[in-house]
């Protein structure tokens, strides 16, 4: 039996990508096994789906002063022995690391073990993680095509990210029924975000009755942001964090509005979803959400708004021409090259492992 080692965590981000992979691999008659640290959020949701787990030390490796970056180098040494003690027992065919910290000492004592490596890279820009980790590679797979010029040439494939494919099997009537909405109003979906979004919250909320004249409004507003007050509002629906019934919340979904974080986007992509993006700023990020909406803003699968400009007006303004324009971003995202991720990256799984053979 073909066997498969999948690395990755730190936030569902960098795990949920190689859960989506899951299925498909299992077709492919993979014995797979999950290589995360000893306690984070990969752990749980690994084990909840049956999959062998190990887990080693792991040590954030950061840009800035902290007294932890004189440890944590010890950390991930101690990782990278007990990956490659893992790996020599396992003996998989093959890695795939999403990235996070953790993945770092898989990749490298996989490379120790001459074992193919393929990374996948989610934002605009690789990250420290990966970066640390492209010389071990095989392949890299990205979302964006303007990622294509950081990376190893030759080595770089867009892929798109492998999106969950229950969320293609939502019920537009069930969800329509679960937030209690009628069929003469489109519906506007809001997420802000894992944690949820105060600044995108507030800005809904403000224009809240303008919006309701037009639209019926699902909005998931994050852990401990509901608004009491608006719990009895006809046409707005919030909650603040949504698991079984989100694929019907998409099928409802007329148009979007969300942060700007690589997996969002790119299940927007893959289920077609004319969006709103409203990414994080610069100021609480590396910059990552606005590089990954601007590309999609070029490529036409969105309209962006900078949180520092939003106003009623506009946010309204918006909202209502993206609505007005939606065929045009569904057209500009059913050519894209960023799509059927999952046949994409577990086909270049394939390749490799039989030239490897």
């Amino acid at each position: 039996m073909k066997k498969i080692v999948l690395t990755g965590g730190g936030t569902a981000g960098h795990v949920t990508p190689n859960i989506a992979l899951v299925p498909r691999l299992r077709e492919l008659g993979y014995d797979i096994h999950y290589i995360g640290s000893y306690d984070g959020i990969e752990k749980n949701l690994i084990e909840e789906l049956g999959i062998p787990y190990s887990g080693i030390s792991s040590g954030k490796l950061r840009r800035y002063f902290d007294l932890k970056n004189f440890s944590d180098p010890f950390r991930v040494m101690k990782g990278y022995f007990e990956a490659k003690k893992i790996l020599k027992n396992l003996q998989p065919n093959i890695i795939f690391s999403k990235g996070g910290f953790v993945a770092v000492p898989v990749v490298q004592a996989a490379k120790s073990l001459h074992i193919p490596v393929i990374i996948h890279e989610s934002d605009m820009t690789p990250g420290l993680a990966n970066k640390l980790s492209l010389s071990a590679a095989t392949k890299v797979c990205c979302n964006f095509p303007e990622t294509l010029s950081s990376l190893p040439e030759g080595k770089a494939v867009v892929t798109g990210s492998p999106i969950r494919q229950e969320l293609h099997g939502g019920n537009r009537h069930l969800g329509m029924k679960f937030c209690g909405f009628t069929a003469d109003k489109p519906v506007l979906l809001v997420i802000g975000g894992s944690l949820g979004s105060v600044a995108v919250n507030q800005a809904i909320r403000g224009i809240l009755p303008e919006l309701l004249k037009s639209f019926q409004v699902v909005h998931l507003c994050g852990k401990g942001n509901l608004d009491e007050n608006l719990c009895h509002t006809a046409g707005y629906a919030q909650f603040e964090y949504i698991k079984e019934e989100l694929p019907d919340l998409f099928a409802l979904a007329d148009v979007v509005v969300s942060r700007a974080g690589a997996n969002a986007i790119c299940e927007l992509l893959d289920l077609r979803k004319p969006n709103l993006l409203i990414p994080l700023p610069a100021a609480s990020s590396r910059g990552d959400q606005i590089l990954n909406a601007r590309s999609f803003e070029k490529q036409g699968f969105s309209e962006v708004l900078m949180e520092d400009t939003i106003t009623p007006e506009l946010l309204l303004s918006k909202i209502t021409q993206l609505y007005q324009n939606r065929q045009s971003y569904v057209h500009a995202m059913e050519h894209s090259a960023a799509s059927d991720a999952i046949a994409k990256i577990t086909a270049m799984i394939e390749e490799t492992v039989q030239a490897s053979l």
